[in-house]
């Protein structure tokens, strides 16, 4: 990289950062609600992150049948407690970061029941781990009055700029994993927690599995997830953003898959900075940033 570009780079790092702190200042704040909340009870010798790709249909009944939830600690995501073995994972940490979770969409019946069921399914303490940014003031507690579930905020600005300044912001809990899943959020929220080894299970990420573009111009693909019956995913579905409800352009969703599979790059190296080990036990999964082990 020659003197000029390099000039050119630390400027826009700059201005990227100072960006990044005045919307902070805007937007959030400057508070570590993860490490303020702690890990629930004494944390055991891993942490095993449960995706929704398709591939959790099979691992999750071995991964009971292993009694690898009483010798691990489970996080779940989205809806997997309107699975009937919720109960019996018992996960002490629960991730929530799609919009349809707390902002107006097509989807809040369902997400509404979601919340009643959570409710009153869980009899163990638990930390659910929800967006900081809410701007329509979704009250959580309204609908999650059970004491047993402790509401922890985490901070969803992306920062670009300086990575030594991104890795000091990720270990005080200021900066995001909110790169485009679910899982990665959950990831960051071990490796702040302190966990030493992360499995992942369900992370699929075939996000380009049945990409098409149908006859009315509408990008459409595969969408499944492991607790599909099989019959509304044999076709490409049009695929739209959730808020607003608005179609996908190749562009833009080939741009947000970029983004999230840099996520996992930035995930590793940090975990790497912290001693820690991020294991991909997922078979056939797309992510080619962590170590691969699959569950036997």
């Amino acid at each position: 990289m020659t003197l000029p570009m390099k000039l050119v780079e630390c400027v826009r790092n700059l201005f990227d950062t100072l960006l990044y702190f005045a919307v902070m200042a805007w937007k959030e704040n400057f508070r570590n609600y993860i490490r303020r909340a702690g890990p629930v009870g004494e944390p055991r010798a891993a942490m095993v992150i449960l995706g929704n790709g398709p591939s959790l249909g099979e691992d999750l009944p071995r991964l009971i049948a292993r009694g690898e939830y009483l010798e691990k600690d489970f996080l779940a995501v989205n809806f997997f407690a309107d699975d009937e073995r919720f109960a019996v994972v018992r996960p002490a940490y629960y991730v929530l970061s799609d919009p349809m979770f707390f902002r107006r969409s097509a989807y809040r019946d369902r997400v509404m029941e979601f919340y009643k069921t959570l409710n009153e399914r869980v009899t163990w303490p638990m930390n659910l781990y929800v967006q900081y940014y809410n701007p329509e003031h979704f009250d959580y507690r309204a609908v999650l009055p059970n004491p047993l579930i402790r509401i922890v905020r985490f901070h969803t600005q992306v920062y670009r700029g300086f990575p030594g300044v991104e890795r000091w912001l990720f270990r005080r809990g200021l900066g995001s994993a909110n790169f485009g899943t679910v899982v990665q959020v959950g990831e960051y929220v071990a490796l702040l927690l302190g966990y030493r080894r992360i499995e992942l299970y369900g992370v699929d990420h075939t996000l380009l599995e049945g990409l098409t573009v149908d006859d009315g111009n509408r990008l459409c693909r595969l969408d499944r997830h492991y607790y599909d019956d099989g019959s509304s995913t044999a076709v490409p579905q049009p695929i739209f953003q959730k808020v607003p409800p608005r179609p996908y352009t190749m562009a833009v969703y080939l741009a947000e898959v970029a983004e999230l599979f840099r996520g996992h790059e930035v995930l590793r190296d940090f975990a790497i900075s912290l001693g820690a080990r991020i294991v991909n036990r997922t078979r056939g999964s797309m992510i080619d940033a962590y170590e691969r082990e699959p569950l036997e």
